[in-house]
């Protein structure tokens, strides 16, 4: 029988079930939020006051400036999420506290609500589901809701990590061409065929929809603005399943208005869940509330991850997946 005591473990949200259940085996959970509804910084580190790590998730405020007030016992951070924009990694490293995230295991998740957008905007599919929950849909006609046909059109990929490339792996089955800008070129194992567009106008001036599955944030913040909208062609449909902060939402709302952007599908805001309720007042949005990678698989995945992570760091073995 171990003799050494369990790490003690804040929870800052209600993760699914069996990922809850092995966190309770492994470790000694000192503070729980059953209710999962996102804790403020002061909750946060109120839970974490007698915690050796804290299990969090994306959208938990971990910046700077909660991290200087975390109790010195805390000294690892595992978040449920791919994405670390919402953790100060330079204060945790200067603090010696040590940070995870969860890559890989929500790539097929996100991919497939990023056709599930692609589909969804260009074929109507909001409209016309309001059209028969509301009782207002009086039959067929040769004319009603005619969307864009996917199939066959040229597809551009802001960001062709993992997400991206899975995502031009789906869009081949809809016999889709891609193009693609990155930071660099992939090896052309990795490209399968896809395009790429060392500058991006050149990308946009030739695609038919625009998938934006990038991390966001530093020189992407705003990416998708009113001058790079004006390259793409009228009638361009855009998702986005990266960040909500590639979108400068001005921008796009206007376009969608005129028209010059035919529609779009959107799973991810900034500020979200306060989004800008313009988004909603157009008929021409199918919007999702952020739910990338949320199926039974992925999740638990996700908490696994986070869990493994955990369990090298107490065991003094490298966490694979560390990144302060």
């Amino acid at each position: 029988m171990d003799p050494r005591p369990k790490p003690r473990l804040a929870l800052t949200r209600l993760f699914p079930p069996d990922v809850m259940a092995r966190a309770r085996r492994s470790y000694a959970v000192v503070a729980e939020n059953p209710d999962d509804i996102p804790a403020d910084a002061d909750r946060i580190v109120a839970m974490a006051a007698e915690a050796d790590a804290i299990f969090c998730a994306a959208g938990d405020p971990l910046g700077a400036d909660t991290i200087a007030r975390l109790p010195g016992s805390v000294k690892a951070i595992a978040t449920f999420s791919v994405g670390t924009d919402h953790i100060g990694l330079d204060a945790a490293k200067a603090r010696g506290i040590a940070v995870t995230n969860t890559p890989d295991v929500l790539t097929e998740a996100t991919a497939e609500t990023t056709m599930l957008l692609l589909l969804g905007a260009a074929r109507r599919a909001a409209e016309g589901e309001r059209l028969v929950r509301e009782g207002r849909w009086t039959g067929w006609t040769p004319t009603q809701l005619l969307g864009r046909q996917v199939s066959g059109k040229k597809l551009g990929i802001l960001g062709m990590g993992r997400i991206g490339r899975a995502v031009a792996r789906m869009a081949r089955g809809f016999l889709m061409e891609v193009h693609y800008h990155n930071r660099s070129r992939l090896p052309e194992e990795l490209e399968a065929g896809a395009i790429y567009h060392s500058d991006a106008a050149a990308m946009l001036a030739q695609i038919d929809m625009l998938a934006l599955t990038a991390p966001g944030g530093g020189p992407l913040t705003n990416w998708l603005n009113a001058e790079r909208i004006a390259l793409m062609k009228p009638g361009t449909v855009v998702v986005n399943s990266g960040r909500g902060t590639l979108v400068e939402d001005n921008a796009l709302i206007a376009a969608l208005k005129s028209g010059h952007v035919a529609a779009a599908g959107l799973d991810v805001f900034a500020n979200e869940p306060q989004l800008d309720p313009r988004y909603r007042e157009q008929a021409n949005t199918f919007l999702l509330p952020h739910l990338g990678s949320a199926t039974v698989e992925a999740r638990n995945a996700m908490g696994f991850r986070a869990l493994d992570n955990l369990d090298a760091f107490f065991s003094g073995d490298q966490p694979p997946d560390r990144i302060a």
